[in-house]
């Protein structure tokens, strides 16, 4: 250990580790030395005592995780949240929610991720993967609150040529953004919205520049029912003839899966990783979720996510952790599949690896990025605890979060944010969704149809 003052050291927690084979553990009475933004070791408090520090940080009692990660979210939406409640997926799009985004303005766009970022920062968010519009200013938003994400522009084919060019121009000006913090993608909306053409040339793009893709694809059984009767393959089927299974591909929700895409997604296992984010799918009374234990059987990731609060309500992936597990249970009928060691793998290491840094986030270890949450399992809801990983997937709650680190930097602490002006932020946006949430145009920015 070096002997020049350590820039952050958190001492007296509990602190989640996870062993060469990948299982979680926790190290006891445990301290965390951190240099450059970066985990320099975990030892324990005793051997840290007499350790020099910039910054210390007591945490007696409560366990440090490695940051939670949101792997598709559209964070601005949090805007729309509550707006389109109780109505079929057809009806929340049209009716609602693209009519409401063809209102969308920069400063909207801003308002929404300040808020965003607030939500998730409080909530022990330390990396999200957003998929939108405005993503310039997105990141902007990022590079000054603290936080870390993987952004991709969105676009439609409807918006032509343009829509594809700015989607690769945002991702090559931006990746390396923030001090490193900022990652990009290329961000086509979907199959159903992009035409072949389209996916085909984001597929070389990606080849060229070194890119990785994110995109909704087989969302829902309908969307693959619908597929197959229009076009005769599934929309992962077309992913692949297009050649987007050949790159680094990250596919938000996925429910729409079937038996004979699987086989497809094996040949890509190492390149595609899926996102989960149950809430929604509960909410739009979609038959089926995540077809995790199949994926998992053929080497796909699959990441937690919270999907954006307009249909979500809440960028809470500490509840996505907990719904995964639940659904998957209910699903499978299987009281034994996803434990709850299972749904804390999918919150750390594969939601890492989903938004293409397994190598650097998803765990507290020497030379990783110190993303790190400390939460506190003193109240009642979390006492006694029998075993620490199954009263942190089922028994905590989002705001059991103390304090969030990203890269070194503590942006809330004690419960405090830091870098962030939530009620300056809510006044504004308050003033603002008069003229957001106008319908009465009757413009919508694409159409639902499948």
């Amino acid at each position: 250990m070096s002997d020049s003052p350590a820039d952050l050291l958190i001492t007296g927690c509990a602190v989640l580790v996870h062993d060469d084979q990948e299982r979680i553990g926790f190290e006891s009475d445990a301290a965390i030395v951190v240099r450059d933004g970066l985990v320099a070791s975990v030892t324990s408090a005793a051997d840290a005592a007499g350790l020099a520090a910039v910054e210390r940080l007591d945490a007696r009692g409560q366990v440090a995780l490695p940051g939670l990660i949101n792997c598709h979210t559209h964070a601005p939406m949090v805007a729309l949240r509550g707006l389109a409640e109780d109505l079929p997926t057809e009806e929340w799009f049209n009716d609602v929610v693209w009519p409401v985004e063809s209102n969308l303005t920069e400063k909207d766009v801003e308002l929404g991720a300040r808020l965003a970022c607030a939500e998730m920062i409080r909530a022990g968010v330390t990396c999200f993967a957003d998929h939108y519009f405005s993503m310039d200013t997105v990141a902007a938003v990022v590079t000054e609150c603290g936080i870390r994400a993987h952004l991709g522009e969105a676009y439609f084919s409807s918006q032509g040529p343009q829509g594809r060019e700015k989607s690769a121009e945002f991702a090559l000006r931006h990746r390396g953004a923030a001090d490193g913090r900022i990652t990009t993608a290329l961000a086509p909306h979907a199959p159903y919205t992009v035409t072949d053409a389209d996916l085909a040339a984001t597929a070389q793009l990606a080849l060229e520049h070194g890119l990785p893709v994110h995109l909704h694809a087989a969302e829902n059984r309908d969307q693959t029912d619908t597929s197959l009767a229009r076009h005769g393959v599934t929309p992962i089927e077309v992913l692949d003839r297009v050649g987007l299974l050949a790159t680094d591909l990250l596919i938000a929700h996925g429910t729409g899966i079937i038996d004979r895409d699987l086989p497809v997604l094996e040949r890509a296992s190492g390149r595609v990783a899926v996102a989960t984010a149950p809430r929604g799918y509960l909410k739009f009374g979609w038959p089926s979720t995540t077809p995790i234990r199949a994926l998992r059987a053929i080497g796909i990731p699959v990441g937690l996510a919270t999907d954006g609060a307009a249909s979500n309500n809440s960028l809470d992936v500490w509840e996505s952790m907990a719904l995964t597990s639940l659904v998957q249970k209910s699903t499978e009928g299987d009281p034994r599949w996803l434990t709850f060691r299972q749904a804390l793998h999918h919150a750390t290491l594969q939601s890492a690896r989903a938004v293409g840094l397994g190598d650097s986030i998803g765990s507290i270890a020497p030379g990783r990025w110190a993303d790190i949450i400390l939460v506190d399992l003193t109240g009642p809801h979390t006492q006694p605890v029998h075993d620490l990983a199954a009263t942190l997937v089922h028994s905590a709650r989002s705001a059991d979060v103390r304090t969030t680190i990203v890269d070194g930097r503590v942006l809330m602490r004690d419960r405090e944010l830091l870098t962030l002006d939530v009620p300056a932020v809510v006044r504004e946006l308050g003033e603002r969704l008069p003229a957001l949430v106008d319908r009465s145009h009757g413009r919508r920015i694409q159409e639902y149809d499948t």
